[in-house]
């Protein structure tokens, strides 16, 4: 049987279109570059070469045998990679989110579920979190609507409730609720790893210039030092918020509910999340 480094050679040959040059980088003589070739045409059972005076060039055997020699080293070498990256896949729970707050709590609940496997979460706007879920990137997405595609399970996962946070002094403290058109127009302080919620504030509040901030630590200081609004939620609400006015958001998309989308093939992994959720799953 040949050898992978015969098949190394071949490339080699191919790509130098001389025996001479193949032999210097291979770090071979010549004629052991040439002996080399002709245990490979005899272990495979076909010429690989025209042979003609002073001249040796592939024959179509010999192009064939390149291409499935080009296959064979780049496995070869990606091969090891490629295994690791499987055996992470399989001890990795992959997660897409639209939103932060859905996210920490599903990784909660699987790190309690799962202790022996490891998480990744991603957060993103939606249709990069449905593109990621389409070409198996995720494991599982949480996504602000169902879906009825029937090739997927989904579950009713949670509603979470966008609020404003106010100084006592400011003019939409004494309201009971807000809307978005009540907000916009405003400065504002904004999270900058919010995920779709960053299209919700465009979509509704496009006259409203946001400050943003990307360190947490750094935007709860802003957030308890400055006179301008945020954002919280019932869910990140914390004791930043103890001087500040929080009033509720009234419009729909400020009260989205939330949904777990696994795909089908990958139930019996996620057995546990499936039954954990079973009284909550989504027609």
């Amino acid at each position: 049987m040949f050898e992978l480094a015969q098949l190394e050679q071949l490339l080699a040959f191919a790509k130098h279109k001389t025996l001479s040059k193949a032999a210097e980088e291979m770090h071979l003589s010549q004629p052991a570059l040439t002996r080399s070739m002709q245990r490979l045409e005899e272990d495979i059972g076909v010429p690989l070469f025209e042979r003609k005076k002073n001249k040796l060039s592939l024959n179509e055997n010999g192009k064939l045998a390149v291409e499935f020699a080009e296959k064979i080293i780049f496995d070869v070498h990606t091969m090891p990679e490629r295994l690791r990256e499987f055996d992470r896949t399989r001890r990795t729970i992959y997660i897409g989110s639209c939103a932060p707050a859905p996210m920490w709590k599903l990784s909660h609940e699987l790190s309690e579920l799962y202790p022996e496997l490891a998480l990744s979460t991603d957060l993103k706007g939606t249709e990069e979190i449905t593109r990621g879920f389409d070409i198996g990137k995720y494991d599982i997405i949480i996504m602000p609507e169902p879906t009825d595609k029937t090739e997927f399970v989904c579950f009713n996962y949670m509603t979470e409730h966008l609020m404003l946070s106010l100084p006592p002094a400011h003019p939409l403290a004494m309201y009971k609720e807000v809307s978005f058109n009540d907000i916009n127009g405003e400065t504002m302080l904004l999270f900058s790893d919010i995920g779709f919620w960053h299209d919700i504030c465009a979509a509704k509040m496009p006259d409203t210039e946001f400050i943003i901030q990307s360190e947490r630590d750094t935007f709860r200081s802003l957030v308890k030092l400055s006179a301008l609004p945020s954002f919280t939620s019932d869910i990140v609400t914390d004791q930043v918020e103890e001087h500040r006015i929080i009033v509720p958001i009234s419009d729909k998309e400020a009260n989205p509910t939330f949904y777990i989308w696994i795909h089908k093939s990958k139930k019996s992994k996620f057995s546990r999340l499936c039954e954990a959720l079973k009284d909550r799953i989504s027609p």
